[in-house]
């Protein structure tokens, strides 16, 4: 590096997949670390953020550009969430630029028209921050059973300083409550509350429960919400206006004045984990936040994930059990209906039909749960077997039969419903599966009189169809609920009598060691909806296996002694999280690119490597064209895992100075949870 005389260097990270800073000249001796600037990338303009101020560059004075403008007085990010955005660049394998650009709400992200500094207003936060030190509990509180006063007071004996925490309480146990308390002693304390919620869906309902407990400011952060509106609860968050902060995975890097306690609801979901670009799990690096802001975490959940677990069993994480249901509630029964040998009426047996029909008699709601939708997913012809498949994807298109069209789920491109076959011109054309769509039909069929309320990624896309649904069905408008993993966790449905599961025995056969996880998540996740009040609650599980072991140890001994049986196996064959996992994506338009590329990977870490690093492939992904891409995969395992990230960042170096990484798109995915 050259020693430049008196010269100050910003070293900025730009939103690029490329792993360096970029070195550009000041205008004026105001810039910070953390502060935003706006440069000339290329032909583009970039907005990037002050890494380091140096005096040195690898570059000679004269060819470093000028910062085009300074964007803000001050750092946008504190100490310790800087940390945090260094790290997870370290630990995911991400370039600095795109966690930055996670981590900054669209509205910072973008060129202003007339770029000025933002200055900083010390003396508002200061105030806004004392406001905060107000109690203010406002509805009446529940009495807390004897598991959730231990688990608060557990808690509350660590305020101030780092630890984890599983809140293991069985459905409907009053985790809320919990939280709620919780956060009224930091609102008390002056400090803000950082809550972690997996899906949008979850956050209306949050956000009532807490509104009618605390009469102080709520932040609300989700990508439904306009670009104005997140930044105003950006901001609201930074400057400790609201002491109570609820979003989704990217809140994780939401800047707070005075961080007292996070808390990850339903840690176990996916998710949390981002599967796009920059590919980081939230409910890890809410972990890591805690360490560095010297806070409490608290992961809650019904059905704990087994890396949590795990984590637990090695005393990595504190367990607090909720053991019983709150208030009077009792746990509902399980009935097992095998229809091996029973017709089924669009996927419903007539025992079911039958339940369904007694507790519609009996004023109760029913619940019924099939994790697909549309009407079907293949439609074929009978005369010559054809089948309407994706054109961009290795996938058939799924029959929308209300909206006369055939979808790609994984491209989301659509067509019209064929009259004809357009391989024999035959019109004996018929759908095969089942979907919510589907269902609802032969519902609507069988109880005409019942109103039916289908919840499902088709009948929720516009704004607020979600929230304005789950307020019908706790003002009794509808009587039958129908839904996808939508209406699976967190909804608190008092009038729920029945749950019926439908169609979910793929999952004990799926190649996918996740699959059987996955399937016991969610089972018992819709199961808790039933009888959550003073009315006993019935599930029902159709399923053509009954006798499956696992599946018999999760209905008769349930969720802790089949996850115990599930990290058995785990560690008998050493997968996660007995070991460690970083996969490598390839996509192009000739498959052989992709391959290509791979196996030049594969071989550079094999001349590094000494048999520490088990490698799995490079293979076709499961589906390997996707949107007209070929895609195909090397997966990276190891019981070391320092060992395989210093593998790994030593072989992306050598990837980007390689021509042959122009010839694909690639990307890392550092623990994996979903291989397909």
């Amino acid at each position: 590096m050259n020693l430049l005389n008196n010269a100050t260097i910003l070293q900025v990270a730009i939103p690029t997949p490329l792993r360096q800073l970029f070195d550009y000249l000041p205008i004026h001796n105001d810039a910070n670390i953390g502060a935003r600037v706006l440069v000339s990338f290329g032909k583009q303009k970039k907005i990037g953020i002050i890494v380091n101020i140096s005096d040195k560059s690898d570059c000679p004075l004269h060819k470093l550009k000028p910062i085009d403008a300074l964007l803000d007085t001050a750092s946008l990010f504190p100490p310790a969430l800087l940390e945090l955005i260094h790290w997870a660049s370290r630990y995911y394998q991400s370039s600095l630029g795109e966690v930055f650009e996670a981590a900054l709400p669209k509205r910072l992200r973008q060129i202003p028209k007339n770029p000025k500094p933002n200055a900083r207003k010390k003396k508002t936060e200061t105030k806004n921050h004392n406001l905060m030190a107000v109690p203010a509990l406002q509805d009446t509180a529940p009495e807390l059973n004897t598991d959730q006063k231990y688990a608060v007071n557990t808690i509350t004996k660590q305020f101030g300083q780092f630890q984890t925490f599983l809140l293991d309480g069985v459905t409907g146990s009053g985790k809320t409550e919990v939280y709620i308390r919780l956060i009224e002693q930091m609102i008390t304390l002056g400090k803000q509350s950082l809550i972690l919620v997996p899906e949008i869906g979850l956050t209306p309902q949050l956000l009532t429960r807490f509104q009618k407990r605390f009469g102080v400011p709520i932040a609300v952060l989700h990508s439904a919400l306009t670009e104005k509106q997140r930044y105003e609860a950006w901001q609201q968050a930074k400057t400790g206006r609201a002491p109570i902060v609820i979003g989704t995975r990217s809140t994780v890097f939401v800047p707070l004045l005075s961080l007292g306690i996070i808390i990850i609801d339903e840690e176990h979901d996916a998710s949390f984990k981002q599967q796009e670009g920059f590919r980081y799990h939230a409910r890890d690096l809410a972990i890591m936040r805690g360490s560095l802001e010297h806070c409490p975490v608290v992961l809650g959940s019904a059905t704990p994930s087994l890396e949590t677990l795990h984590n637990v069993h090695i005393g990595r994480f504190q367990h607090l059990l909720l053991s019983e249901r709150a208030g009077n509630a009792a746990f509902p029964s399980l009935r097992v209906l095998d229809i091996r040998h029973k017709k089924l009426d669009e996927g419903l047996s007539q025992p079911l039909i039958e339940t369904i029909r007694e507790h519609l008699s009996n004023k109760g709601q029913v619940l019924i749960f099939l994790n697909r939708r549309g009407f079907a997913p293949v439609l074929m012809c009978f005369e010559c077997g054809w089948t309407a498949n994706c054109r961009q994807c290795d996938a058939r298109m799924t029959l929308h039969y209300q909206h006369q069209k055939l979808q790609c789920h994984h491209c989301e491109s659509t067509i019209p419903l064929y009259k004809q076959c357009p391989s024999c011109h035959h019109t004996d054309l018929k759908p095969l599966g089942i979907g919510t769509e589907r269902i609802e039909a032969a519902l609507q069929r069988h109880f005409p009189e019942h109103n039916i309320t289908r919840i499902d990624k088709d009948t929720t896309r516009k704004k607020n169809a979600m929230r304005d649904t789950i307020e019908r069905i706790h003002k009794g408008e509808t009587e039958i609920l129908l839904g996808t993993q939508m209406i699976a966790k967190g909804h608190h449905f008092p009038n729920v009598t029945l749950v019926a599961i439908l169609e979910i025995d793929q999952a004990l056969f799926s190649t996918d060691f996740r699959s059987l996880e996955k399937m016991g998540q969610l089972m018992i996740q819709v199961a808790g909806r039933a009888g959550r009040s003073t009315r006993l609650g019935h599930v029902i599980l159709q399923t053509c296996h009954p006798q499956h072991p696992l599946l018999t140890k999760l209905l008769e001994k349930g969720y802790t002694e089949f996850s115990e049986a599930l990290l058995a196996e785990r560690r008998a064959i050493c997968l996660p999280p007995y070991s460690y996992q970083i996969l490598i994506r390839a996509e192009a338009i000739k498959r052989e690119r992709a391959n290509h590329f791979l196996h030049f990977v594969k071989t550079q870490m094999t001349k590094k490597q000494n048999n520490s690093v088990k490698f799995l492939g490079p293979i076709p992904a499961p589906m390997e064209r996707r949107i007209g891409k070929y895609r195909a995969q090397l997966l990276l395992q190891s019981i070391n895992r320092p060992m395989l990230q210093k593998l790994v960042k030593t072989l992306i170096l050598e990837i980007e100075k390689n021509p042959i990484a122009n010839s694909v798109r690639w990307s890392l995915d550092v623990d994996p949870i979903d291989l397909y």
